[in-house]
């Protein structure tokens, strides 16, 4: 009869974790944030990230009802910041935006105190960036067709550009000379905005703009676009076929930005978290301002974001040891 009760006691124990996981989960978050919050971008201040992090911080704020303060801790390829957060209470006060040095860090960098894959945990893929392959006016091709015909007869003899090793516009241009077969050299600066004089003298044959930098300079007919580097056109330039549509599915890659606490977090505290970031994202002045700097809101949800980081984690993971990229 002790055996049975103790059995009876035992099943009614399990049957009541979820009950008591449930209960504990809600109070937790009922009772977050219960200090300011900070959001850490890894990166200098002025950059994408740092802008993303910005414009959602406010809204953010009034959603959550405490300030919250974005800090910049850059260094590293982004590492320093995002080793930061990873060393701080899993309680949802401490957050990273960051970008896709989250997934090629990884393989880039040796001796890391801690483990991308595993010390943080995702709340939600903020923005996705579409890049755009422009070439100066100078280069006689109207199309991709037409570059690759006039690049491939000048093997060895062409260069071009990126905003640094690793890069979004270095990995989109790795994929797009690979695919296409192309024998050129490559030409790393410091950042975007560096590029461009080389880029608009012709000194440098081709490079991947994010849609803030290029669409302008297109409209204006200072560089021509010809094609964007991703599945979906770009709504300010309709005109311009993306890469899968010209044969060229393999050159697919974004910039985005994404919204990290340390791992352990609660779920409850990470939903709380998502849904102040879709009330960030919903207001117009929020969506006015990233359309201006040609940003696509997303907002996923948790589990979204962590299936999202996995996945570009092991496809970039593979481009930079095939390709043997380094940030020298």
């Amino acid at each position: 009869m002790r055996r049975r009760a103790a059995l009876a006691a035992a099943g009614l124990g399990a049957a009541c974790a979820p009950t008591l996981w449930r209960r504990a989960a809600a109070q937790q978050a009922a009772g977050f944030p219960n200090r300011p919050i900070r959001i850490i971008s890894p990166y200098p201040p002025g950059g994408g990230t740092d802008t993303t992090a910005r414009l959602i911080g406010g809204p953010m704020s009034e959603f959550l009802g405490q300030p919250i303060v974005v800090e910049n801790r850059a260094g590293a390829a982004g590492a320093i910041g995002a080793g930061y957060v990873a060393e701080q209470p899993a309680d949802g006060h401490t957050l990273l935006v960051d970008s896709l040095g989250h997934v090629v860090n990884p393989h880039l960098l040796r001796g890391l105190r801690f483990d991308y894959a595993t010390a943080f945990a995702p709340v939600s893929l903020v923005t996705v960036l579409r890049q755009i392959l422009v070439v100066p006016p100078s280069v006689p091709a109207n199309s991709v067709a037409e570059f690759v015909a006039w690049a491939k007869a000048r093997p060895g003899q062409l260069s071009w550009g990126s905003s640094g090793n690793a890069t979004g516009a270095h990995l989109a241009g790795v994929l797009f000379t690979r695919a296409a077969g192309l024998d050129m050299t490559h030409v790393p600066y410091r950042g975007g905005s560096a590029v461009l004089p080389d880029l608009l003298a012709g000194n440098v044959v081709f490079a991947f703009a994010t849609v803030s930098v290029g669409s302008q300079l297109v409209r204006e007919g200072r560089l021509k676009g010809l094609a964007i580097a991703s599945t979906e056109r770009v709504a300010s330039l309709p005109g311009i076929a993306t890469m899968a549509e010209l044969g060229f599915p393999t050159v697919d890659m974004d910039e985005w930005n994404v919204l990290t606490s340390p791992a352990g977090t609660p779920p409850a505290v990470l939903a709380r978290l998502h849904q102040a970031v879709r009330h960030a994202l919903a207001q117009p002045n929020v969506q006015e301002r990233f359309a201006q700097i040609g940003a696509v809101t997303v907002g996923s949800s948790p589990e979204e974001a962590a299936r999202f980081i996995t996945a570009k984690r092991e496809a970039l993971g593979r481009l930079v040891d095939e390709a043997r990229i380094t940030l020298d």
